[in-house]
């Protein structure tokens, strides 16, 4: 498993504290863990998970990612994501910008479709390098289907919690729908002596979808909490898994689940002389599905979008949509200039957050 010898996360860098949920305790429906996870969803949208069960897939995942960022640029290429907007494939490091400055990214990583994952062998989006081919059976299928098990179980309470009928949010999640829900494994170079404006590694931004399962050994993670102006690291927990809202579970929330800014910078201290891995599954809504506030099924929902009149939750765009104007204006093949920054952008976006 990649950077399997690290050095500690340094003491003496500015954190944010987030909330430990146990996932167990949420399968077993105790309802004081209920309220730890709601009460991180609807203030900063991050907290951490643990007894989440995945430890093995997890390592078996890394040891995936390394085995195809091994492979010569030529044949990961062969395999790109495209200017389209596109996500699944391969995505080269500076493919992106960070900033509406075009800053290139610093990241390179591998996105493996659900909808592949669940068919294979048969393909149903797209053909990946044969290192993931090698391992699909073993190692990435049973990955995402552990991870779409804890994003349903995180689904159903939500749901619960916003006086949804139910099985609302489940059936906006259909597994049986292609959607943008995907493994991704990420590797970022080493960045000595870099300065946090100076080189990012992924920029400012909130997630595409619903949630987020990451897991990583190092650094780099930050978050600008609301009503701060100052980024704070969040530090890794061993066994930990780190999980967030994105933009769609704040839409049809009306504004109550909250999609935070987030970005990844060097890691701090003696970390940054590392390679940085990480490893993430993102659950997003069927590619039909329309982004707009739940209002006509719920009054939790309905009340707190009358309480937000100069905010708009009927964006009027299909999960699908919403998707591939992020990804495709990110590009940087498709820079025109900032304007093509401003329009990747998501529910949260705050000009000056870079």
């Amino acid at each position: 498993m990649p950077g399997a010898t690290l050095p500690p996360f340094p003491d003496n860098v500015p954190t944010h504290p987030l909330l430990v949920v146990d996932y167990q305790l949420l399968k077993e429906g105790q309802q004081q863990e209920i309220d730890t996870l709601w009460e991180a969803a609807t203030t900063l949208g991050f907290w951490y998970l643990k007894n989440h069960g995945a430890d093995q897939v997890v390592s078996d995942m890394f040891d995936m990612g390394a085995e195809t960022m091994d492979l010569p640029l030529e044949e990961k290429l062969k395999f790109e994501q495209g200017d389209d907007g596109q996500s699944s494939g391969y995505k080269k490091a500076g493919a992106c910008a960070t900033d509406e400055t075009g800053k290139l990214d610093a990241a390179e990583f591998i996105n493996v479709s659900k909808d592949d994952a669940l068919a294979y062998p048969r393909i149903a989006r797209r053909t990946y390098p044969q290192t993931v081919n090698a391992r699909m059976e073993s190692t990435i299928t049973p990955f995402v289907q552990k991870s779409l098990d804890v994003n349903y179980t995180i689904l159903k309470i939500f749901n619960d919690k916003l006086g949804l009928p139910e099985g609302t949010l489940s059936r906006l999640h259909d597994i049986n729908e292609f959607s943008g829900s995907e493994a991704r494994c990420i590797k970022t170079p080493p960045m000595p002596g870099k300065s946090l404006a100076d080189k990012a590694a992924l920029g400012a931004h909130t997630d595409f979808g619903s949630l987020s399962f990451l897991h990583n050994r190092l650094g780099g993670l930050q978050v600008l909490p609301p009503g701060h102006e100052r980024w704070l690291y969040v530090k890794p927990l061993p066994g930990h898994a780190i999980c967030n809202v994105g933009d769609a579970l704040t839409v049809f929330s009306g504004g109550i689940l909250q999609s935070n800014i987030h970005r990844v910078v060097a890691p701090p201290g003696d970390q940054s002389y590392h390679e940085r891995w990480s490893l993430v599954f993102f659950i997003r809504p069927g590619d039909s599905v329309v982004l707009r506030a739940l209002v006509e099924d719920s009054s939790v929902v309905a009340k707190s979008v009358a309480e937000k009149p100069d905010r708009n939750f009927e964006t009027g765009s299909t999960a699908a949509a919403w998707f591939a104007r992020r990804v495709k204006n990110q590009r940087i093949n498709n820079r025109t200039g900032p304007e093509t920054w401003r329009a990747s952008r998501g529910t949260e976006h705050k000009p000056a957050a870079a």
